[in-house]
């Protein structure tokens, strides 16, 4: 309550609305390697590829993962040059400063394992390019070293409009960007044109493009008309529940979403209004995902829940001074597989 020190009329401003969560980006993407020039003390902001090069330069493999990303729609680039790829892992450490961060890459470099360290830690999402020239067997080999939701691994390099092999992070980072400001970070990344590329490093037939798929590596495929398509969604996850790119970044943006949106909590009286706000906030928020189509179900009963009472913390934890939410959403799912059954009906049968 505000003090007052003399008689009159004083007039507040008071809110009776829970406060509302608001989405964080997930289309930034930080990328870490060595630029031929460049500030390497901390990560720098690139918005163009003009602005790209006249900082870091015009030749790597990071340099051409970034002008692919601007080619595909990326927006927000962080990029941390450093000198050698034994620098990788200092590099991804001073990317955990800037915070919206949503997609890291090393783009050309062997970093699987920095990678998803660092995305797991930071909970972001990272993308693993196969070797240039890497063989099928090669990328397996690659495979087999990596268990992890937060990163996807794709195969093999793609052939810019200038005709030079580029790492396919970048162009993957620069799709996700705008497949997540055109149909939301739930849709998978897949079944998308890859419009700043011309080919494929080498051809990969059907044959090949199923058996990498099974493996959770994600080919590309180039169609009749030339264009070169994402043909996978898959994480390089065990785990079935996180089998999926989309579904793993769906619940980081809704875990960051929150966590961000929510720090008013803190050392607020953990009781009966707190809850109640809390449980007003984030059903508020969930209802809105469920109109926007990024969760499934035909009610919004059926597609998420909300519990924050007495229930979902014990007397230790109201003691210890712990606010317990629990959230349930059901999160979409590609559909990989589509059946299409044909049945002839004779001339004579009435539908």
């Amino acid at each position: 309550m505000p003090e007052y020190l003399a008689p009159g009329v004083y007039v507040e401003e008071v809110s009776f609305r829970a406060k509302s969560i608001e989405g964080v980006s997930t289309s930034t993407a930080g990328f870490v390697g060595s630029t031929a020039v460049g500030p390497a003390e901390e990560p720098v902001l690139v918005q163009s590829v003009s602005e790209l090069e006249a900082t870091f330069g015009t030749d790597g493999d990071l340099t051409r993962a970034a002008r692919a990303f601007f080619a595909e729609d990326g927006r927000r680039l962080f990029v941390q040059r450093v000198d050698s790829t034994a620098d990788l892992t200092e590099g991804l450490r001073k990317l955990e400063s800037v915070a919206e961060i949503a997609v890291v890459a090393a783009p050309g470099a062997d970093a699987a394992a920095a990678l998803v360290d660092h995305a797991t830690r930071c909970n972001r999402f990272a993308l693993i390019d196969s070797g240039k020239g890497q063989s099928i067997d090669e990328v397996f080999a690659l495979r087999r070293g990596i268990d992890s939701s937060h990163t996807a691994l794709y195969y093999p390099w793609l052939r810019a409009a200038d005709g030079v092999d580029a790492p396919p992070s970048g162009f993957l980072a620069g799709v996700y960007a705008r497949n997540d400001v055109q149909r939301g970070v739930w849709k998978a990344p897949a079944n998308i044109t890859v419009a700043s590329a011309g080919n494929l490093e080498r051809p990969i037939t059907q044959a090949e493009s199923e058996l990498l798929g099974s493996n959770e590596i994600n080919p590309f495929r180039v169609f009749t008309e030339g264009q070169v398509v994402v043909w996978g969604a898959r994480t390089t996850s065990s785990d079935p529940e996180w089998k999926y790119v989309s579904v793993r970044r769906y619940f980081t943006y809704l875990e960051h979403s929150i966590d961000r949106s929510t720090q008013w909590t803190v050392l607020e009286p953990n009781a009966e209004p707190l809850w109640a706000a809390m449980r007003e906030t984030l059903s508020s928020f969930l209802d809105e995902q469920f109109r926007d189509g990024a969760l499934a179900g035909r009610t919004a009963d059926e597609a998420y829940f909300v519990k924050c009472d007495q229930s979902t913390m014990t007397q230790d934890d109201l003691d210890q001074g712990l606010l317990t939410c629990i959230v349930g959403v059901a999160p979409l799912r590609p559909a990989e597989f589509i059946e299409i059954h044909i049945a002839r009906w004779t001339a004579d049968h009435s539908p």
